[in-house]
């Protein structure tokens, strides 16, 4: 729990002082994807390895 809180600090501190609105909007939106395709990533990692995919 403490490094979920830590890296919600990080990502709070990053936004803070970046200034114009756009550029705000651009950068939250870029890592909300980036965010949502690493967690796709290690879904269909887990899937595959559930599955016994082999990985040759």
């Amino acid at each position: 729990m403490k490094n979920a809180l830590l890296i919600k600090e990080i990502y709070l501190e990053a936004f803070r002082s970046i200034g114009h609105v756009f550029v705000k909007s651009y950068f939250k939106l870029f890592s909300w994807f980036c965010f949502a395709s690493l967690f796709i990533v290690l879904y269909a990692f887990i899937f595959r390895v559930s599955t016994g995919f082999a990985f040759d």
